[in-house]
């Protein structure tokens, strides 16, 4: 076993473990007393029921997590990256159809594994708590689309980056930055009106008070509003959200159904000022910049280590290939990827903050902004008392808790 198998090997199993233990010390923390914030919005039924939640979730992604480590080992120390290409080789077929053919055939295998987990998240523990709305109609049209929007989206792209680097030397990787670039930016733009519509059915939110009052915010705030939507999140699940996507005149604010449904007019106006504050603080902007330049320097080191035999050697390859180094380069690259993910975590709790923060400067209320939070801790289940391990590892936004301190100046 070489340097490059002991360093991907320890960084699997590291971070399995601490995934590992900060999900017990997550278990560990929820609190049998219901914080006083929650005393007026928590039944104790119901706040027993969210804690069960966490439970039953936590226990599952575990399984989840080893079954995929376990796979992972076996398929690497059996030789089965080396099986498979050894399978479309013999082929004898152009070099980008054997790169697609070798992503094409890993991802087919991982996502049939991954088939029975995802059904019984969905079907069992989701249907348990009563979120689950998904019938298996929709759970197999949402498969069937996933597949054909990651070949027409995806395959292309594959196969231009690994164009990039078999023709045009030291300076592919400067290259396939441009394009992934572009690509990332274009799909920012359509994702909106092409590609979000294909999984939900977004209708402009109806005239009445709610409109007004938001269209009414976002006047005030110069915020340029040409639509807000309401969309049918209630087709797959009870929970609420909201969010802001897309740029230029293809940003998009959409509500969930499920949210208007549980929310009063003032605390879904204090939603809406709060994604209307990661716009006006540039979170976005920044996120955009960050995952370019963070794309921009995969791909540097991408370079670097794509014709390294001994990358090869690390997983039993007796043929060198741009298309495997690319997956093996990706499995390498996993302790950075972490350490960058929990920075890009961090980033986002900070700009949650912020967002609230500015709800709170331009609401007339600061209870609407803590009532709404409250709602949708409850409507979701959410654990109200998380380890601070497990949030510093998993969070992309503050718990609740943190953010109602933060909001009535109690810290922060």
């Amino acid at each position: 076993m070489n340097t490059y198998a002991l360093i991907i090997l320890f960084a699997l199993l590291a971070e399995y473990f601490l995934d590992f233990i900060s999900n017990i010390l997550n278990l560990s923390s929820l609190a049998k007393d219901l914080p006083k914030e929650f005393e007026n919005v928590y039944d104790a039924e119901k706040y027993k029921k969210s804690q069960e939640y966490t439970r039953a979730k936590t226990k599952f992604e575990f399984l989840t997590s080893t079954f995929n480590i376990v796979i992972t080992l076996i398929f690497w120390f059996s030789g089965g990256f080396n099986y498979v290409d050894k399978i479309i080789l013999a082929w004898n077929l152009h070099f980008l159809w054997n790169g697609l053919l070798f992503a094409g055939i890993l991802l087919f295998v991982k996502s049939v594994l991954d088939l029975p987990f995802g059904i019984y998240s969905t079907f069992v523990i989701e249907e348990r708590f009563g979120f689950n709305k998904t019938t298996v109609k929709t759970f197999i049209l949402d498969l069937v689309k996933g597949v054909l929007l990651g070949i027409v989206l995806g395959a292309p792209l594959f196969a231009g980056i690994l164009a990039f680097f078999f023709y045009t030397g030291e300076n592919a990787w400067l290259y396939c930055w441009l394009v992934a670039t572009v690509f990332i930016l274009f799909v920012q733009f359509i994702a909106p009106t092409w590609i979000m519509p294909l999984f939900n059915k977004f209708t402009p939110l109806q005239e009445g008070e709610l409109r007004e009052k938001i269209f009414s915010l976002g006047k005030k705030l110069k915020f340029p509003l040409n639509e807000i939507y309401v969309m049918d999140g209630s087709k797959r699940s009870s929970k609420s959200n909201a969010f802001f996507t897309g740029f230029g005149k293809n940003k998009r604010i959409a509500l969930f159904d499920t949210l208007i449904a549980k929310h009063t007019t003032d605390e879904l106006v204090a939603v809406l000022a709060h994604e209307i504050g990661h716009y006006k603080k540039k979170h976005i902007q920044v996120g955009m910049v960050l995952s370019i330049v963070h794309t921009g320097v995969m791909f540097f080191l991408l370079s670097k280590f794509l014709s390294d035999k001994n990358l090869f050697d690390a997983f039993y390859m007796e043929h060198q290939s741009i298309y495997a180094g690319m997956i093996f380069f990706g499995m390498l690259f996993t302790p950075i990827e972490f350490f960058v993910s929990l920075g890009m975590q961090i980033l986002s709790r900070k700009n949650e903050f912020e967002a609230d923060k500015f709800a709170k400067e331009n609401i007339e209320r600061n209870d609407d902004m803590i009532t709404a939070l409250k709602k949708l801790s409850v409507d979701n289940l959410s654990n109200l008392t998380p380890h601070p391990l497990y949030v510093f590892f998993h969070y992309s936004h503050p718990s609740v808790l943190e953010r109602i301190r933060a909001i009535q100046n109690k810290s922060k």
